[in-house]
């Protein structure tokens, strides 16, 4: 690889790394924040937050990996061309096509990224948190213990918790049982949730059974006292695999049982499988919108905002097309080509406008 390519490449991976960070970060964190409210809500530890957390980190990097390559396109491309660089190499007879071949690298950079992303991480990182979401769930913590508000785990079942402790003890017990004939109340001064062999159990420590039957009163003092809760806990089961969670072979070969398993049809799955594999080239896509774009401008001290906010209507509507056939190539038969409709859109836009820009022409010069 030349001098130049080299260096206009590094360039373009050095921000291309910056701009993916801060658009990670922005996308983690908004959506952490409803992982927290759920999973910390629900009882469970820091490290399970974390490790959700981390499991929705492919999806949206995913989503990031475009727009942080057509941001360090542009800016890099906008800083050449203000300090000369770019103008200075065509002067020494590099054409437009020869200029963006360090661009082009780029992009395909990004594309096996993206390639590596949608075919195996996502997917793998989907069955993954659907599997770990079905265990979260199963636990005690996620069903049965809240702490300051009334539960119903059961039907005829009251449970309310004052206070957890950070050992997993539970402090001010209360817990009506109107399943019977008789209605009891418990409460204890504390309590435990242990498992055993033939299920969970709640142990009580220091508390009372009052059981009204035929309007007669019978109060009961223990020093402790075991609760079976294995019946109200019905286990949770493991909801069936989507479509986003099958391998790209599973979805280009349907059958009839992975049709049932994510009720979808033949032909959603097909453009599901069909829809990864041309997704990672919108990398190379916008990397060239953004590069050629830029190029029809000359040198000013004003820059290039004119071509920055082509380049970015262009990007839009690449992705409108993107939005239109991912919403109509699903419902009909051959819909799959449709999904390569918006790169191979964007990749001849930009080509076009690299063609466009070292054609003679005369140049406003701001």
């Amino acid at each position: 690889m030349a001098r130049f390519d080299r260096y206009l490449l590094s360039q373009l991976l050095q921000l291309f790394g910056f701009f993916s960070l801060v658009l990670i970060a922005i996308y983690w964190i908004n959506t952490a924040v409803g992982l927290f409210d759920d999973l910390i809500g629900d009882g469970q530890t820091a490290l399970v937050f974390l490790e959700f957390s981390l499991l929705t980190l492919p999806n949206v990097i995913r989503l990031v990996l475009p727009i942080s390559a057509f941001v360090a396109t542009v800016y890099v491309v906008n800083r050449l061309m203000s300090e000369s660089e770019l103008v200075v190499m065509q002067a020494t007879g590099f054409s437009s096509f020869r200029l963006a071949r360090p661009a082009i690298f780029f992009g395909l950079v990004v594309t096996l990224a993206m390639a590596l992303l949608l075919n195996v991480l996502v997917p793998l990182s989907r069955t993954i948190l659907a599997d770990r979401t079905a265990e979260v769930r199963d636990s005690l913590a996620a069903q049965f213990v809240r702490d300051g508000e009334f539960l119903h785990p059961a039907d005829g079942i009251t449970l309310f918790i004052r206070e957890i402790t950070p050992a997993g003890e539970l402090r001010g017990l209360f817990m009506q049982d109107d399943r019977g004939a008789a209605q009891v109340i418990y409460t204890a001064e504390q309590a435990l949730l242990v498992r055993t062999d033939t299920g969970p159990k709640l142990v009580m420590l220091r508390g009372t059974a009052q059981t009204l039957e035929g309007g007669r009163l019978a109060v009961t003092r223990f020093a402790d006292f075991t609760y079976d809760i294995g019946a109200m806990l019905a286990p949770a089961i493991r909801a069936p695999r989507r479509v986003n969670e099958l391998s790209t072979v599973e979805l280009l070969t349907p059958t009839a049982e992975t049709m049932a398993e994510t009720r979808s049809t033949a032909e959603e799955m097909v453009f599901e499988g069909h829809d990864r594999i041309a997704q990672p080239f919108l990398g190379l896509a916008v990397a060239l919108i953004g590069f050629s774009t830029l190029l029809l401008g000359s040198f000013s001290r004003f820059g290039l905002w004119r071509q920055i906010a082509g380049a970015v209507g262009l990007l839009i509507f690449v992705q409108l097309i993107n939005v239109v056939a991912s919403s109509a190539g699903p419902r009909v038969a051959g819909g799959w080509a449709l999904a390569y409709a918006a790169p191979v859109i964007g990749i001849a836009l930009g080509l076009g406008i690299l063609w466009l820009s070292q054609r003679p022409r005369r140049r406003g010069c701001a």
